[in-house]
């Protein structure tokens, strides 16, 4: 009689066996794949099969691994965080407009809010002149919310512009100026007192007028065209002088130090300080002139006149003179600061004390005067110098020379032009 023996099998034997039977059962299931793989069309490998005859559970491991990227591998281009494209510039992209043939209607941008009409004009349309833009605004053709505008309204963010069809002129660029062009950027080198890459400041010559109008030919805002750049935008006008006022004119030649520039007008930082000589010797020696002025328009002419307070078109003016030398009681030589900076300021508070500028054609009204043998009968008025602050920093100062007509009555009175100037510590306002 046998007897059965029961023997005891190790855990570490149980696990043996159990690894064992697994790998069976995997070969066994793969043998089932691959008898159904192979009745598919006939002569065809298993790995052989059209991609459109697989299924996507089903590609060669080879494969199911590569389609998995490593697990330090570079992140996908698509997902690398690229800054955010700046929102391109109303000049900009104004500037690539193209020539508007019909009447169109255009938004303004908050870039643009703050703008003076014509400043929004010259950024939008480079190339557009000085006198094309006056003489749409003057017709009424541009209007701003539907109203007619002047060209020194400043527009606000959202206002709706209308304009009219534009003549563009041809932008010039460097290497294509004309003989009469290369002597008209000569010109201005030869007036030019100070030049960086945003400032320019010119000293103008006695005749010459700032911007154009009726008649006028030859203007600094015309002149300038000879320095457009390569985008076609040329040098801006930051604040005017008289015609026949000489000396130092203030020129932005970018939109940037245009705009802080003319904020620096807009809010007294700029320190304007001008040379005249009057009839006559003013007293108090040193004092300051507050009036109201308003234009008065007649057939003729338009001059400035003394207002009151309250009067259509009256704005308020004041300014600070000082006497720097008599020439015995006819004649004085007086320095001259505006604080505001009104149209014709300085000659009609002159005239308004009873010292008219020497010379000036509008408002040089004293009877029986006679001019001094050998002094020209040309406006004496000097824009002797200008201080404010760089748009980059720092502080522009710069003072212009007398002009000829000027230098030859100081040589005849004996008045000495590099004396010190009472003025400068005048009070600000």
């Amino acid at each position: 009689m046998s007897r059965r023996i029961k023997r005891t099998i190790s855990p570490r034997d149980r696990a043996k066996a159990g690894a064992k039977r697994s790998v069976k059962g995997r070969d066994r299931d793969r043998d089932q794949d691959r008898g159904k793989a192979v009745a598919g069309p006939r002569g065809r490998k298993p790995d052989d099969r059209r991609p459109d005859d697989r299924k996507s559970g089903d590609r060669p491991f080879s494969q199911r691994a590569a389609a998995k990227p490593p697990r330090f591998a570079e992140p996908r281009r698509d997902r690398l965080q690229r800054p955010e494209p700046a929102a391109p510039k109303p000049a900009k992209a104004a500037a690539e407009q193209p020539l508007p043939t019909k009447v169109q209607t255009v938004v303004v941008t908050a870039d643009e809010n703050g703008m003076r009409v014509d400043r929004f004009l010259e950024a939008r349309f480079p190339g557009l002149s000085f006198s094309h833009i006056q003489r749409i605004v003057r017709k009424g053709e541009l209007r701003v919310n539907g109203k007619r505008a002047d060209s020194k309204d400043r527009l606000e963010e959202g206002q709706s512009v209308r304009i009219p069809p534009l003549r563009l002129d041809t932008p010039k660029t460097s290497g294509t100026l004309s003989e009469a062009e290369a002597k008209t950027l000569q010109a201005l080198k030869d007036m030019t007192l100070y030049e960086d890459d945003d400032v320019l400041v010119l000293n103008k010559p006695a005749g010459l007028a700032v911007q154009g109008g009726s008649g006028m030919t030859r203007h600094v805002d015309q002149m300038l065209e000879v320095m457009r750049d390569a985008k076609g935008q040329k040098p801006r006008l930051v604040h005017r002088i008289d015609r026949e006022t000489s000396g130092c004119l203030l020129i932005a030649k970018t939109r940037f130090a245009a705009s802080f520039l003319t904020g620096a007008f807009r809010h007294r930082s700029a320190r304007k300080i001008y040379w005249a000589l009057v009839a006559g010797v003013p007293k108090p020696k040193q004092g300051r002139i507050s009036t109201y002025l308003a234009k008065e328009e007649s057939e003729e002419d338009s001059i400035m006149r003394i207002a009151e307070h309250g009067d259509e078109g009256a704005s308020h003016a004041v300014t600070y003179y000082a006497v720097v030398e008599a020439s015995a009681t006819k004649l004085a030589w007086v320095s001259l600061k505006p604080v505001t900076g009104r149209t014709h300021q300085l000659r009609a508070h002159m005239a308004h004390i009873d010292h008219a500028i020497v010379g000036d054609p509008k408002y040089f009204n004293k009877e029986n005067w006679q001019l001094p043998g050998g002094l020209q009968n040309r406006l004496h008025l000097l824009a002797r110098r200008i201080v404010i602050p760089h748009p980059r920093g720092g502080v522009i100062d710069v003072s212009a020379p007398l002009p000829p007509h000027m230098l030859q009555s100081w040589n005849l009175l004996g008045l000495e032009a590099d004396r010190f100037d009472p003025i400068e510590n005048a009070p600000e306002e």
